[in-house]
């Protein structure tokens, strides 16, 4: 078994996720008393969320560069960035280690594809859903990418900081959300991408009929894929 290198703190909330999922999936797929193989380094989000909303990009990309350093260091074989929105210093990440990088969209847009899907709507941070970073790497799949109105995008990046990041699940919110996958839909996509990793800790399945992509499952269980060979 490979070991997983995690980036996380992105928020730990979602972090959290990463880890259940990693765990649970080797567990299942192993048996017994089986574990997933884990080296992890949690950055402080406060320092990351400042720098995101001052433009400062390149500082955020110098901090997680550094931290994916120590997790190589730590014994990982690749490395998760446990967040969706700081996939826009991927490449500066990259370049600093030495083992693969398992980008987010990457995976997500292999599970689009493997279902058919062609138009997908994209709910995230207000960087992630109106920066090209995200929404090309989609589009070099051949995949069409529906975001919300500016209304809508504002809303959405609200409760994700505002309330998710802080462990606030507020029935309201959930509300928004599902209200947002509707005007989605009925703008033509064929499915709702949770392109935010902490999305899914108000909205499952279970909440409405569009097929809902959750990038963090989605990342997690490839990087257990690659990890079990």
């Amino acid at each position: 078994m490979k070991t997983i290198g995690l980036l996380g703190g992105m928020s730990w909330e979602s972090t959290v996720s990463y880890y259940q999922v990693i765990n649970r999936q080797v567990a299942t797929a192993l048996g017994g008393h089986h574990s997933a193989k884990v080296a992890l380094i949690s950055v402080d989000f406060a320092e990351i969320e400042a720098f995101q909303h001052q433009g400062r990009w390149e500082d955020a990309a110098a901090m997680l560069a550094e931290a994916a350093g120590r997790v190589q260091d730590a014994g990982a074989d690749m490395l998760v960035i446990c967040t969706n929105t700081m996939h826009k210093v991927a490449r500066q990440i990259e370049k600093a280690i030495d083992i693969p990088l398992l980008h987010i969209a990457d995976a997500t847009a292999d599970a689009l594809i493997a279902d058919g899907v062609k138009r997908v709507g994209l709910l995230g941070t207000c960087f992630t859903m109106e920066q090209a970073f995200y929404r090309e790497r989609l589009e070099a799949y051949a995949i069409e990418v529906l975001v919300p109105d500016q209304e809508g995008r504002e809303r959405v990046h609200r409760i994700i900081y505002d309330e998710l990041c802080l462990g606030r699940l507020e029935p309201a919110s959930r509300r928004v959300l599902l209200d947002a996958i509707a005007a989605l839909k009925a703008q033509g996509a064929e499915a709702v991408i949770l392109g935010c990793t902490e999305i899914a800790l108000l909205v499952a399945q279970d909440d409405t009929q569009v097929p809902l992509y959750d990038t963090t499952r989605i990342h997690a269980e490839r990087a257990v894929e690659i990890a079990l060979g």
